[in-house]
């Protein structure tokens, strides 16, 4: 159905007579701009911080959650932080069961010298909401950040606003609006102050006074293929609010484009006074069938004339706009920036890399980094559960899994085994492509039953590569079908050497996971291929996929430490349209 069809004569290109879109072309770029799962984007500007931009996005069960990445030209950007990266923080994510439950779309604003991330918590069933505000004056410190001041919320998508007077208000999905004091935690009354044009779940709401207006934009119609951004403006913050005849104002709903789901979006300025927005946007096409990477951020142009309404540049692959800032990695921190590769060998005196990811928190000492006897070397202590455990959706129970985003429409990922000698039937060491507990796709060593029988006339053990897909089809599902497990004896002659797993994408729709052993620099033997669709909605709509590496004895008794090196990941090319056109990923080269 047309989300707009009854206002269909006001919507056209969502510009009016009056006003066009009036961009410098001396600039070009590609979206998005944080490839990979990061949805949900705010982001602001602050001069004070040499010019910075800074954004943040959705984490839901990842941790550490509620990343923030910093650039000075809109296209390096470097992960700065987590706001959330002790487990004391939100204790509640241990306990979080539903695969979209957890951290929903946290905002970022800049206040009297002082940063705040606020987000709602929900574990979805049941629908009670909890807010969280965190701050800091160091983005680009994990410890920096505050223990939350944690308050009730009656709904998702909180932000905050200061007004001219110093008071500080609330506002969140519904559309609602309430003070709040930030030193306390007490909340004002609460009052719907906007419906939205559509009235269809309205959330994600930005709040912006410009021109002695304020304005209210917000995002619409679900986060699918009928999201959108619509505004409204005041005389007066409580109202009432008069929506744009021009509404929507951000919109690629029931077009052809690749980019998909355009809204929640949010909007900023640049050192030289230029207005720009970033949204989510899913690269999907209208099929919106084939999308692991889930929702990205993207990034458009905006004219913005005094006493006018801001037009907002449709989103696309390709774009043009304002003069970008030059380019620049002259970034504090020492997080990696998005586009760059993982070259990591686990050196003696490293740690854990800043954006590897857990599901929920991982077991105590799971993993180290070169312990004892085993340099250069990431140990995996297995858990009991798999990567699906006994009941995904209603037990918790800790993962030894560990992981990063998949950042690329095509790319390589692996990873050396160099030491697994199991004892038990059902310890495995594996690479993970993964989206939720109900949908993943994993390439595993693991001890089974082989040929061989002893003197009592039972198989002997013997070590296999496992190619295995979790799948719960639901009914929002885009591959019901089923894909057969594979196993294969592990040959005779890859005993005693590194054994390399491998995962590629070397199309958009694919999967292919091979092995290899690094002592025979062998070919590489393809255990299974899968689907993306797999990997696209179903249980995480909201997320994308993770690339990384688990141990588990699969509900056993095995304790049998594994140890993997060589951790690698390269990006091959950003699909950007339908024609099929390929960004290779280009080395920075220190200026425009």
């Amino acid at each position: 159905m047309n989300q707009f069809s009854h206002h269909k004569e006001k919507r056209s290109v969502g510009v009016t007579q009056k006003q066009t879109l009036s961009i410098s072309t001396n600039s070009t770029y590609t979206n998005p701009i944080l490839p990979g799962w990061h949805s949900d984007p705010s982001c602001i500007f602050v001069a004070e911080k040499h010019n910075s931009f800074f954004c943040t996005t959705s984490s839901f069960l990842a941790f550490p959650g509620m990343p923030i990445y910093t650039s000075k030209d809109l296209i390096n950007w470097r992960l700065s932080s987590h706001v959330f990266s002790r487990q004391s923080q939100v204790p509640q994510i241990g306990n979080t069961t539903v695969q979209n439950g957890g951290l929903w779309a946290t905002s970022i604003r800049y206040h009297d010298g002082k940063f705040y991330a606020i987000v709602s918590y929900t574990p979805q069933i049941p629908f009670v909401v909890t807010g969280f505000i965190f701050t800091t004056t160091d983005p680009y410190e994990d410890s920096a950040w505050s223990d939350p001041l944690v308050f009730p919320l009656l709904d998702i998508d909180p932000n905050l606003f200061w007004d001219d007077d110093g008071t500080t208000y609330l506002q969140f999905s519904g559309i609602h609006q309430q003070t709040i004091d930030l030193a306390t935690g007490a909340l004002g009354p609460a009052s719907v102050i906007w419906k939205g044009f559509t009235e269809f779940i309205p959330e994600g709401p930005r709040m912006y006074k410009k021109d002695g207006y304020y304005y209210l934009m917000i995002g619409e119609g679900g986060t699918e293929l009928g999201h959108h951004e619509a505004i409204a403006r005041s005389k007066h913050i409580w109202g009432p609010y008069e929506g744009y005849t021009a509404n929507p104002i951000l919109s690629n709903v029931n077009t052809t484009e690749y980019f998909q789901t355009v809204g929640h979006a949010d909007l900023f300025q640049d050192a030289s006074g230029n207005w720009w927005g970033a949204a989510l946007a899913t690269r999907s096409g209208p099929a919106w069938k084939n999308y692991p990477m889930g929702r990205e951020t993207v990034l458009f142009p905006v004219t913005w004339q005094a006493g006018e309404w801001p037009v907002l540049q449709k989103v696309q692959g390709q774009m043009s706009g304002w003069p970008l800032p030059p380019q620049t990695r002259e970034i504090p921190g020492s997080g990696p920036f998005l586009q760059d590769p993982d070259i990591i060998e686990f050196h003696p005196g490293s740690t854990i890399p800043p954006h590897f990811l857990h599901w929920r928190f991982p077991p105590k000492d799971a993993f180290a980094v070169s312990p004892h006897g085993h340099p250069n070397t990431l140990r995996l202590r297995p858990s009991r559960s798999n990567l699906t455990s006994i009941a995904p959706l209603t037990t918790v129970e800790e993962l030894s899994l560990i992981m990063r985003v998949q950042t690329d429409t095509l790319f390589s990922f692996s990873v050396d085994v160099v030491l697994f000698e199991p004892k038990v039937q059902e310890e495995e060491v594996g690479v993970t492509v993964f989206l939720t507990q109900t949908q993943h796709i994993d390439l595993g060593i693991v001890l089974l039953p082989g040929n061989d029988f002893g003197s009592k006339g039972t198989a002997e053990l013997a070590m296999h590569l496992r190619f295995r897909v979790t799948n719960v089809p639901s009914s929002s599902s885009n591959y019901n079908g089923t894909l057969p497990t594979v196993t294969k004896i592990l040959p005779k002659s890859w005993l005693g050497a590194p054994i390399r797993l491998m995962v590629d994408a070397v199309n958009e729709t694919h999967y292919t996971l091979s092995a290899a052993s690094c002592k025979e620099h062998s070919d590489n033997q393809v255990i299974g291929i899968a689907p993306a669709t797999i990997l696209s909605g179903g249980d995480g709509p909201f997320t994308g996929a993770l690339l990384g590496a688990y141990a588990t004895s699969n509900g056993g008794d095995g304790k049998t430490e594994s140890y993997i090196s060589r951790w690698r990941y390269e990006g091959k090319g950003q699909k950007i349209n339908n024609n099929g056109t390929f960004v290779p990923y280009t080395p920075f080269t220190g200026s425009h």
